[in-house]
């Protein structure tokens, strides 16, 4: 059976825009009925999702989903939290929860952005409740966190933070401003995603969108297997494997947007083992195969952990291997050891999948730096993790495809770019 997608639910709808209004309002009430009201004055419809544990002083308007249901929708009830006295437990519960409302939502074809409005515990439970919705679906924080690091709250989604300058206390001169700048802003972007993603506007929309995972010593490869796709009508985005980007990759394949993933560069593994500069995080290569999108994966650049400048390298790691990138950038070889655990962890990650997947393994090396008569050579290293990842998946569902070449070799690129036209033709 196909389940239908938010943009089919949808499918010939005449009303506004819909904007999920998600704040605690017992706190701050009154600045969300002013919020409200403002929406509605530039025409989109106001979903209004109560985050709040104790009752709504200062909000008049009807709320479309009340504090009783987000606290269940996080695993809660809303006694507890109140009995708790447990700040940090309500902020947790209730971002949850909101996160759980907003996804039903999108998935009901009911949401074309979100707004919310905070100082620390209200950001919080809105930078959880907006983490998983897919890139694209306007979502803006009002915070008095926002002239800071927000790296906290916006993650690797297309979160948009606004510096209140006030605290959100009461509505003034100040406040009505930006307040009502958010507004008339959110309005506006939920406007025009709902008007892109109409029925009318998806059967002329652009061409099938891939992501692909690039570094510098595999750029040749990337650079050839885009050109390939592109030929073959896809849209390549290509990610840089510096950790941030890692992580964007894996927020788009959660999202709804790609038609496939072509993860050649899967190094910010090595870094999240080893302790370098540039780890995504554990998840890394698990949200295309969560999600079922098609992938095809290789080894690129798990060769080298990512240091800053030399003098930076932690001292025990003093005896390593090193290539001195530039002045900012200091590359380290990674052991057998190393590798046999990047080997079999990417295995497992790919084991797991549940929409095709396969394994390019270059055996020719995995960098520009791991080739004969380059600094990273290393025979023994390269084995163990070709090694432990074979281990892995075979006898799995992974298509496996091993070559006798480098990488970077263009007939590598083309075969891996072609692997993923097919998987995704066969699927569609």
């Amino acid at each position: 059976m196909t389940v239908p997608t938010p943009r089919q639910r949808n499918e010939g709808r005449t009303s506004p825009a819909s904007v999920a209004l998600v704040g605690t309002l017992d706190t701050k009430g009154t600045e969300y009925q002013w919020v409200a009201d403002r929406l509605r004055e530039h025409g989109v419809d106001v979903v209004v999702v109560d985050t709040g544990i104790r009752a709504a002083v200062g909000f008049t308007d009807p709320i479309t989903i009340d504090q009783v249901e987000v606290a269940q929708a996080g695993g809660a009830s809303i006694d507890a939290l109140r009995d708790g006295n447990d700040r940090g437990a309500a902020v947790t519960a209730m971002g949850q929860g909101a996160a759980a409302v907003l996804a039903r939502l999108h998935d009901e074809g009911r949401l074309n952005g979100v707004l919310a409005l905070g100082g620390s515990g209200g950001s919080s439970i809105a930078a959880r409740a907006v983490r998983e919705l897919p890139v694209g679906l306007p979502k803006l924080i009002v915070s008095t966190m926002a002239s800071g690091d927000v790296s906290p709250y916006v993650g690797a989604n297309d979160v948009t933070m606004m510096y209140s300058v006030v605290d959100i206390s009461g509505v003034n001169q100040v406040s009505r401003a930006v307040l009502g700048n958010a507004a008339a802003g959110l309005a506006a972007m939920a406007t025009a995603h709902a008007a892109r993603t109409a029925p009318a506007a998806a059967q002329a929309h652009d061409r099938p969108l891939v992501a692909a995972s690039m570094f510098g010593v595999t750029t040749p490869a990337v650079d050839v297997a885009r050109a390939r796709l592109t030929e073959l009508g896809y849209e390549v985005l290509v990610f840089h494997a510096t950790g941030a980007g890692g992580r964007a990759l894996e927020a788009l394949a959660r999202s709804e947007l790609l038609a496939g993933v072509l993860d050649l560069t899967t190094t910010e593994l090595a870094d999240d083992l080893v302790g370098g500069v540039l780890s995504a995080g554990p998840d890394r290569l698990t949200a295309a195969g969560v999600a079922g999108v098609p992938q095809v994966v290789s080894l690129g650049a798990l060769d080298m952990v990512n240091f800053g400048p030399r003098e930076t390298v932690p001292e025990l790691f003093a005896n390593r291997q090193f290539f001195v990138h530039n002045p900012t950038v200091t590359l380290m070889r990674t052991t057998a050891e190393e590798s046999a655990e990047l080997g079999r962890r990417v295995g497992a990650k790919l084991a797991a999948a549940a929409g095709p997947t396969a394994l390019v393994l270059p055996r020719g090396g995995v960098s520009a730096l791991d080739a004969p008569d380059m600094a990273f050579h290393d025979p023994a290293a390269d084995a163990a993790l070709f090694g432990a990842v074979l281990d892995v998946v075979r006898g799995s569902t992974v298509t496996l495809v091993e070559t006798e070449r480098h990488i970077n070799d263009p007939e590598v690129a083309n075969l891996a770019a072609d692997l993923l036209h097919r998987m995704i033709s066969e699927r569609s």
